[in-house]
């Protein structure tokens, strides 16, 4: 089965469809590799962002002190300025004062490099916009829910993680889905730090086999494949967690 897929693609090739991925091994091997770094970018950096932005929100949610106007700051800054940017500043700027060590022939690495990097600056990057996501949510939820929540003997506190926030949540999913479609799409940044994800590997093939238009095509199809299932995923969340009689009309 496998070799009749090479032999068709590799036929296909010589009308002027030159697919290397389909035929070749290490075509195939660099592509992968490169399909399965971009998956890594993707789940690290979604479940780092995500986490960022339910711990900003709480902060800015429950206090205006020192605290929330950190998480402010962070937020104008990391929205404010071109992820390109970021990820340059701590790969070359923060990565160049990292101490470094040494590897079993003695040469020297550094201590963070260019995978970890990229993961940092997609979260802290994300995060920024899922610290408003979140935060909208918040202030969606109705204040006769916390409220009862008082009226029941809870404290400011108890009352937010245990009511507003689940309740903030399920209004997040709509907003938190784009999020995360436009942090899919941003994990092609990482090429510029030498991530050897999709793009970079698919950059490598198209140099080495001439196939430019084929490769950008493939490309362009599982990038929409990609951030279809993101889309799923969430909504599949959002239907799990859905309460009866909860929604738009809920929190009027």
């Amino acid at each position: 089965m496998i070799g009749d897929i090479q032999a068709f693609f590799r036929d296909l090739s010589t009308s002027g469809i030159n697919l290397t991925i389909f035929y070749d091994a290490f075509d195939f091997g660099r592509f992968v590799t490169g399909l399965g770094y971009t998956l890594l970018l993707i789940a690290l950096s979604g479940f780092f962002s995500i986490l960022i932005g339910a711990f900003g929100a709480a902060v800015l949610s429950l206090g205006r002190g020192p605290a929330a106007a950190i998480i402010g700051g962070y937020v104008a800054l990391f929205r404010n300025t071109p992820l390109i940017v970021q990820m340059y500043f701590f790969y070359f700027a923060i990565g160049s004062i990292m101490p470094v060590m040494r590897n079993e022939i003695g040469l020297a690495q550094p201590l963070i490099g260019g995978l970890a990097w990229a993961v940092i600056s997609l979260s802290l990057y994300s995060g920024a916009f899922n610290v408003e996501t979140f935060r909208a949510g918040v202030g969606a939820v109705h204040r006769s829910y916390e409220e009862a929540a008082l009226a029941l003997g809870y404290t400011p506190r108890q009352a937010f993680f245990s009511v507003t926030a689940p309740l903030a949540l399920r209004f997040s999913f709509a907003s938190l889905a784009n999020n995360l479609v436009d942090l899919t799409k941003a994990t092609t940044v990482a090429y510029a730090v030498g991530v050897t994800e999709l793009l970079y590997v698919s950059n490598q093939i198209w140099s080495d086999s001439l196939n430019t238009i084929e490769m950008m095509n493939v490309i362009l199809v599982i990038y929409l494949v990609l951030t279809g299932l993101v889309v799923f995923l969430i909504n599949r969340v959002e239907a799990a967690m859905r309460l009866p009689g909860f929604g738009a009309g809920g929190a009027s």
